[in-house]
């Protein structure tokens, strides 16, 4: 397994990070999934899977990552083809690149999002003028685009996954190439 450079724990110049969050996945996933990141990162992955206290039978797992900048996307299309599991991928900004993030939940499907510098859903001024031209007028035709376009929906299906997990540790991995 490659991990960070010890000196400052920053990605390469060039390069990106961010995390895998495996929110929930059934136990027979969990090789088949690690071997995906594995294919994904071009290194060793060894995920340290815990079991989901929201979903009996049900395990969870975290990974940071550094790689070039569209590896986040890389990800989320591999995990995409795993059917009953939950996760979110987080990708930093990078020179040239904004930040993303990808929630996927199976009744759901995935969402994503060009996120700030701090994380936050960013929505851009074409976005923010089609809502306004789509909603007519309407306050709450407005208020229910703008909450589909932070993901809302997603959040809430995801918050139950996410609170059980907190204070769980997180491995850094480095892509190699």
């Amino acid at each position: 397994m490659s991990v960070l450079p010890s000196h400052t724990g920053a990605a390469r110049a060039g390069w990106t990070r961010g995390v895998v969050y495996i929110h929930a996945t059934p136990k027979a996933l969990c090789a088949h999934i690690q071997w995906a990141l594995e294919s994904v990162l071009g290194s060793r992955v060894s995920l340290d899977w815990r079991d989901q206290p929201a979903a009996t039978g049900m395990m969870r797992a975290d990974l940071s990552w550094t790689g070039a900048p569209g590896t986040g996307a890389a990800i989320a299309s591999t995990l995409k083809g795993f059917t009953g599991v939950r996760y979110e991928i987080t990708e930093d900004a990078s020179a040239g690149v904004d930040g993303s993030r990808w929630s996927y939940t199976p009744s759901l499907g995935i969402l994503h999002n060009r996120t700030s510098a701090n994380g936050d859903i960013v929505l851009t001024e074409d976005r923010l003028r089609e809502i306004i031209t789509l909603a007519q007028g309407s306050a709450e035709a407005m208020t229910e685009m703008i909450e589909e376009c932070l993901g809302a929906d997603h959040d809430a299906e995801l918050d139950i996954f996410r609170h059980a997990g907190e204070g769980t540790p997180v491995r850094w991995l480095h892509k190699v190439g």
